[in-house]
């Protein structure tokens, strides 16, 4: 079994055009399809943001379907949150399996089932041992200050609410990621390869500033022995664009299963 993992949406110059292969020429899915191509596994996993389904009004992603089914592969598409499957993080992902063609009838690989018991920062909070990780400015740390565990920017004076957001306060929709602080009874938000950008904070829930580099690390299940290299923005960088250890090896041993049936 040849099993891949794909983590960035990117878009297809000739998206649209029916090209097949020659659609995705230039980025990364086009090696990820040439592997595919020469190596024919029985089957494989191809992991990507939700906003793949509906980017470039869907055409991304039905170049994606066509050339994998161009090579001779009938796939499953499913939309999985992280946290259903003991990852203390609300993280949708779309997942996508693959069967070669000749074999969908010796192989069905089944969705894994949600665990009845969805885990919170609390639960993997507690001891995480020292890191780097960077820091809020002076003067955002103390709006966060006043920011409630599980609040974002409508918990605090309107006033200074509006001079933090400046234009982002005319924004329409709620903006719930400004500000935010979660709360150790609620799941994290997705890990980011940024913690810091003014539209997507995740401020931790008991101190006034992003969580560090190690803290992420257990939000996306990684034990506590596993070592990242380069700068910090590297570090956070290859934990944010990570899958949930949990979550894979739920994917993965469903896979498993299927292919112990042959």
């Amino acid at each position: 079994m040849t099993c891949c993992l794909v983590a960035h949406l990117e878009a297809f110059s000739y998206a649209g055009k029916r090209l097949g292969l020659d659609d995705a020429r230039g980025t990364l899915f086009y090696h990820y399809a040439i592997l595919l191509q020469k190596l024919q596994p029985k089957t494989f996993l191809f992991e990507n943001v939700r906003g793949l389904i509906s980017h470039d009004r869907g055409r991304t992603y039905q170049t994606i379907l066509d050339i994998f089914k161009d090579e001779g592969y009938t796939v499953k598409t499913e939309i999985m949150n992280a946290w259903e499957y003991g990852v203390a993080q609300k993280r949708e992902r779309l997942i996508m399996i693959g069967i070669r063609n000749d074999l969908v009838d010796e192989i069905q690989i089944d969705s894994p089932t949600p665990h009845e018991y969805k885990p919170v920062l609390r639960d993997i909070l507690e001891d995480v041992p020292r890191s780097i990780g960077t820091q809020y400015s002076e003067h955002k740390r103390k709006i966060f200050e006043l920011v409630p565990p599980g609040g974002y920017w409508r918990d605090i004076p309107v006033d200074i609410a509006k001079e933090y957001m400046k234009s982002c306060w005319y924004m329409e929709g709620g903006r719930t990621g400004i500000l935010r602080r979660l709360s150790l009874d609620e799941p994290a938000l997705t890990v980011l390869t940024s913690p810091s950008q003014k539209q997507t904070d995740r401020c931790h829930p008991l101190e006034a500033r992003p969580f560090t580099v190690r803290e992420n690390a257990r939000v996306q299940c990684f034990p506590d022995d596993w070592e990242f290299s380069g700068s910090v923005g590297q570090q956070y960088k290859q934990v944010g664009n990570a899958v949930p250890v949990n979550f894979a090896y739920e994917v993965a041993r469903k896979i498993y299963e299927g292919l112990e049936q042959m």
